[in-house]
């Protein structure tokens, strides 16, 4: 299918421009992505140096295997939407960009589906948050604290994954219908920075909350 001709918005002044506006804009995006993100990994700081011994007991509670499954998915994630984002660059045909895209989709479903399950074990272990916190061995408070946070963290990270899954399906539709290529890549581009953040910060998470202090 032939390329469909992108128009310039009023306020630029030519494609380039354009482009390099949306790109400093999901840059800044993503700066206050970091701050917001920061905010959570400094209280993790804090409370894992007060409670060193505790949280290092409270991480055996997480599944190595299924955090690194998880941190190979998210990579191989990368990898495919890197590949999307040069496919439509180079001008590659849309079906070639569908398929990188959709490769992307299907490794953040499988995030998500793997998490989930995590998720629902330690509902099954009494070890949810809450009314249903039924965990009764040494420091209990302290292990109430880390799986908040450990629910906290990666809830808003499976959250941004779930917008981001979003964002790709879009991207398909508009892909199947020729709309990206050489002359116009840009939505391609700046969804890879996002999709690129989100792994970068499941990055810090897993050795944070899986691997650090572990018994």
């Amino acid at each position: 299918m032939a390329e469909l001709a992108h128009p310039v918005a009023h306020q630029f002044d030519d494609p380039v421009q354009q482009r390099e506006s949306s790109e400093l804009g999901m840059w800044v995006f993503l700066v206050t992505e970091v701050m917001f993100f920061g905010g959570m990994f400094t209280a993790y700081v804090v409370y894992r140096a007060l409670f060193p011994e505790a949280f290092g007991h409270a991480s055996n509670h997480l599944d190595v295997r299924l955090g690194s499954t998880n941190t190979a998915v998210l990579i191989c994630s990368s990898l495919t939407m890197a590949l999307a984002v040069r496919s439509a660059q180079l001008g590659r045909p849309s079906r070639t960009i569908v398929v990188w895209l959709g490769a992307t989709m299907l490794l953040g479903a499988t995030f998500l589906a793997i998490k989930g399950y995590e998720y629902w074990h330690k509902v099954h272990e009494g070890l949810f948050p809450g009314a249903g916190f039924t965990y009764a061995g040494p420091d209990a408070k302290q292990v109430h604290l880390f799986l908040s946070l450990y629910f906290t963290m990666t809830g808003v990270h499976a959250l941004h994954m779930v917008i981001g899954l979003g964002i790709l399906g879009w991207l398909v539709t508009a892909a199947r219908r020729g709309r990206f290529g050489a002359a116009y890549y840009t939505p391609v581009e700046v969804s890879g920075l996002y999709w690129h953040f989100v792994d970068v910060v499941w990055i810090f998470l897993f050795p944070l909350l899986y691997l650090i202090g572990r018994h």
